[in-house]
């Protein structure tokens, strides 16, 4: 039913993995095959292509559905519908920026220092000449870029705008940071016609959901813990939990003992090192740590 465009390159290796977590392994014949198979009655062709073509092909309508980075979408000034924010890039999870550097010697420290006529370097076309219309500073003398464009300042531009995670790379080749110009991460995209469409629409929003209970399931983690019944709601009260947790009593033979049950909460795996001992103090045992693979709402 729905035409897929795959990325490839930088953020191929994300995309497959995100698939595969979500039970929509993407296979090939071998690194070279453009054209794939995914086995889901949903998808009909899956074809790998570089993130910069993607979301101009499915604003035309060759595909329904794609992968591509919000820069992308900004560039080619493709009218597609974001469907998915899935929070990660080609230098890992999280965002990228793309920023105004130049060279350490440059003695501009400001974009207000910038001068007419300044050689720009980028990947970035559009979105140089838009963001230097809107500084009003006249013509820029902008060169194309088509990998390693820091090394490029200063010996062939004065400037240059670029994608970068962290600014290492930057920094580390002896370049400064002027300005940020856009966030961006990858994103799940739909051609307009095809989001219109009611059929294929739930077929989207079904693939969406699958893609996106692995995105939430990233920092999360289920915890298993058995409590007494005296200890019970104050540890309710304490514990973080998506919804309310699930409880469970536990058996005994003897109706006069103490009645225990089970206490099971997804929680975020950055608040385990404070949670697990409070919760210990507070009379839970036999905890539990569970890895999960998807969470849907």
């Amino acid at each position: 039913m729905l035409r897929i465009a795959i990325p490839k390159g930088s953020l191929e290796e994300g995309t497959f993995r995100l698939f595969e977590q979500a039970n929509l392994q993407i296979r090939r014949k071998d690194s070279r095959d453009y054209n794939l198979v995914i086995r889901d009655p949903r998808i009909s062709e899956a074809i790998m292509l570089r993130p910069q073509e993607i979301a101009s092909y499915i604003s035309e309508g060759e595909f329904d559905l794609g992968i591509t980075g919000k820069d992308w979408i900004v560039e080619t000034e493709s009218a597609v519908k974001e469907v998915a924010d899935l929070k990660f890039s080609r230098g890992g999870l999280g965002n990228v920026r793309i920023v105004l550097a130049t060279d350490n010697s440059n003695p501009v420290n400001d974009v207000s220092g910038i001068l007419p006529n300044a050689r720009v370097v980028t990947e970035y076309p559009k979105i140089t000449r838009r963001y230097f219309r809107g500084l009003g500073k006249g013509k820029i003398r902008l060169r194309m870029s088509y990998g390693a464009t820091e090394v490029k300042v200063p010996r062939l531009a004065d400037y240059l705008i670029d994608v970068t995670e962290t600014g290492t790379t930057l920094i580390a080749n002896g370049k400064k940071i002027l300005d940020v110009i856009l966030e961006s991460s990858t994103l799940l995209i739909a051609n307009m016609e095809a989001w219109d469409d009611s059929e294929k629409r739930q077929a989207i929003e079904e693939i969406s959901e699958l893609l996106l209970g692995v995105v939430r399931a990233r920092d999360k983690v289920l915890i298993k813990m058995n409590v007494p019944e005296a200890r019970l709601n104050a540890l309710l009260l304490y514990l973080p939990a998506l919804r309310s947790p699930t409880l469970s009593q536990l058996y005994s033979a003897d109706d006069g003992q103490e009645k225990w049950f089970m206490v099971e909460t997804i929680v975020e795996k950055s608040k385990l090192n404070i949670l697990i001992p409070e919760i210990k103090k507070m009379g839970a045992t036999d905890i539990l740590e569970v890895d999960v693979s998807k969470v849907i709402p």
